[in-house]
């Protein structure tokens, strides 16, 4: 059973990095073999358009053809049994390193064939159970106000739509601690205080959520 975390954030140890550990943690405590990818360490870009996953007869079998950084990363990706990613919210999207990733796994993996009794055809070589972790500034209370719950569902739902054959699983960290020190930076709109509340009372229980989501993904993964 392989279980692969990737990170989207340019920080190692910061939110998602520590979230994402914390499933990773669940994961390898009910038996998964554990990989944890910082996409920051490795030089790609995003779709090149080359259309050689969409070529007659391809033989890319769901691996994005480009050559570069990201190529094993993904192979060994397709060969797992559970892929969990996370992103913190930049300009109301994920980062760009995420962007890039999002766009190489599923891109080679989505057909533009007629669906077959209905269900979309996937170039797919092994399907898994996937999940998806946010982290963000903005408080939980005005996700709705920017729109944050139609928009990052979407991001969730095409994600087990073309790896999985269920919903993907999905953790959303708001308000999050971003700075060590908030004092040394020009960052009066925020409400410290409430934020120093969050960190200390809410992560912790969102570490718990995230924890258990890795343990839940190797279970189902396991049942398949």
């Amino acid at each position: 059973m392989k279980a692969v975390f990737v990170n989207g954030s340019p920080r190692k140890a910061w939110n998602t990095a520590t979230l994402l550990q914390e499933a990773q943690k669940g994961a390898a405590d009910v038996g998964a073999d554990t990989e944890f990818i910082h996409l920051n360490d490795y030089t790609y870009k995003g779709c090149q358009s080359c259309f050689a996953c969409k070529l007659k007869d391809n033989q890319t079998n769901g691996i994005c053809a480009v050559r570069d950084d990201l190529k094993p990363i993904l192979e060994r990706i397709m060969e797992a049994d559970v892929l969990v990613l996370g992103s913190p919210i930049y300009f109301d999207n994920m980062t760009a390193e995420m962007l890039a990733f999002y766009e190489r796994l599923l891109f080679p993996v989505l057909n533009y064939k007629v669906p077959v009794d209905g269900k979309m055809v996937r170039t797919l070589p092994k399907t898994k159970k996937v999940g998806m972790i946010f982290t963000m500034n903005c408080p939980a209370h005005e996700m709705e106000k920017v729109s944050y719950t139609k928009s990052l569902p979407k991001i969730v739902k095409k994600l087990g739509m073309l790896l999985s054959d269920e919903e993907a699983s999905e953790l959303y960290s708001c308000n999050t601690w971003q700075f060590t020190d908030y004092s040394k930076y020009d960052v009066n709109m925020f409400d410290v205080e409430d934020r120093a509340r969050q960190k200390e009372e809410v992560f912790p229980l969102e570490m718990k959520k995230a924890y258990e989501m890795g343990k839940e993904l190797v279970r189902k993964a396991g049942e398949k």
